[in-house]
């Protein structure tokens, strides 16, 4: 298919079979061909100015205008004859510093010089790309907060993991690629399905999704009491196939009537019709018999093919419910659009005692009442409510600095580690403990507060 992408469109089916890394240049007509690596000349020329300030950017410096460039890419000339081009024609170059002169052959290489490198898809790339242009779709998850969940969850191989996420899947790929197809992922999702746009950008094999289980949110409370049942799905396959070769039985026996007052009105017709004409109608009466039985054939194929589908589901939803009804998950990671408190306190019950557990959420205060709730429950400690600072550096040879745009902020994490929670103590002691806990300043009553 067609790619667009930075401006430059391309087909990829000469890319099939390359390596990951491999440089390709766009040619004519959208194809893509190997570069070869060629020693680039030096466009740089010795002259450079020392200062840059008296220089005014008002768009009358560049000699080419925009029908000449377009010109000279119709004659076939590529782009780094271009870039020259550009640069001869240019009044102020030779007087900007040399800095400044590597900077503009950079700018102008990327315009126009369609050059695509194909890289191994990964958890930074995928987060960056998300971040960068559909920040939306992903909650606003930076990429340094995305790897601080993966630290503080102490993702690895053979973990047994709970991911809620409504990441467009990134969390859940992220969470794969650290374990590597080793332990189990049980993913809980709202709605009718589960959601991996991004997981599929990574391109896992076939066994990482072996391991992968999914069950829907909406049944978490009826697991919890014990009510759990997937009555509502059908049985196994051979059962719906007797209920399925019964009603067609029955279609057949109340169509066979039909078919046989058919065939009496045709008798009963009048003897007025030439033989061409009984032949023809003949003919058309077989045609529709063939259609029907073609027809009911379909019909029972699509709808065998649907109750093997809604039987696998029900089988895939049944291991999900007993891998959470064992209640001894690994970790916790919940990163959703939702107001976390609830999401977290149900799902803390499936997640066995000296676990870690964290939660993301775009803005504090969800958060801070998620802080609260689990002080006043109790099992958990630990407990941390973190937000990471991110600035990007411009590293180069003398001239490394932070850059000028940083971002606004990336979310909120908020940690813990569970442990055994007592059942004996009520939500009212562990309240009466944390006011114990505050100093006397804060624990002076109302009536005490002077008027």
């Amino acid at each position: 298919r067609k790619i667009i992408f930075e401006k430059q469109w391309f087909y990829l089916d000469n890319a099939i079979g390359h390596i990951y890394g491999t440089t390709f240049e766009v040619t004519s007509g959208g194809n893509l061909q190997p570069k070869q690596e060629v020693e680039e000349t030096t466009t740089e020329t010795k002259e450079a100015g020392t200062d840059n300030r008296n220089i005014v950017d008002d768009g009358k410096s560049q000699k080419l205008t925009h029908d000449d460039i377009k010109a000279l890419k119709d004659k076939g000339i590529k782009g780094q004859e271009i870039v020259q081009q550009l640069i001869e024609n240019s009044t102020t170059f030779r007087d900007k510093t040399e800095f400044a002169q590597d900077k503009y052959i950079k700018k102008k290489k990327k315009k126009y010089e369609a050059v695509i490198a194909i890289v191994k898809p990964s958890t930074r790339i995928l987060s960056t790309m998300y971040y960068a242009r559909e920040p939306g779709k992903i909650n606003h998850l930076r990429y340094d907060t995305l790897a601080q969940m993966l630290t503080l969850g102490n993702i690895h191989a053979g973990n047994k993991m709970i991911v809620m996420e409504t990441c467009a899947g990134l969390v859940l790929g992220a969470v794969m690629e650290r374990m590597g197809g080793y332990g189990s992922i049980i993913q809980m999702y709202p709605g009718g399905g589960p959601v991996r746009a991004a997981t599929s950008c990574f391109g896992f094999p076939k066994p990482f999704f072996d391991n992968l289980h999914e069950f829907p949110l909406s049944k978490v409370q009826s697991l919890l009491s014990g009510t759990f049942s997937t009555e509502t799905l059908p049985a196994d396959p051979e059962e719906n196939a007797l209920v399925e070769e019964e009603s067609n039985g029955l279609s057949e026996e109340k169509q066979t009537p039909l078919q046989e007052t058919e065939e009496e009105a045709a008798t009963e017709a009048p003897m007025e019709l030439n033989p061409t004409e009984e032949q023809d109608t003949m003919d058309i009466n077989a045609e529709d018999v063939e259609f029907k039985e073609n027809k009911v054939k379909e019909n029972k194929e699509n709808v065998r093919e649907k109750q093997i589908k809604q039987w696998e589901r029900r089988k895939k939803l049944k291991e999900a419910a007993a891998l959470l009804s064992e209640k001894n998950a690994d970790g916790l990671i919940v990163a959703s659009k939702f107001h976390p408190t609830p999401l977290l306190l149900s799902l803390l019950e499936f997640v066995a005692p000296s676990r870690p557990f964290v939660v993301y959420c775009q803005y504090k205060e969800p958060l801070l009442e998620c802080y609260t709730k689990l002080r006043e429950r109790g099992g958990v400690i630990n407990l941390k409510l973190s937000e990471t600072w991110l600035r990007n550096y411009q590293v180069l040879p003398d001239r490394s600095h932070p850059k000028l745009t940083m971002s606004g902020g990336g979310g909120y994490l908020l940690s813990g580690i569970t442990v055994i929670l007592e059942k004996g103590k009520s939500d009212s002691s562990n309240s009466e403990a944390l006011k114990m806990e505050e100093p006397a300043s804060k624990r002076c009553k109302l009536q005490d507060l002077p008027c």
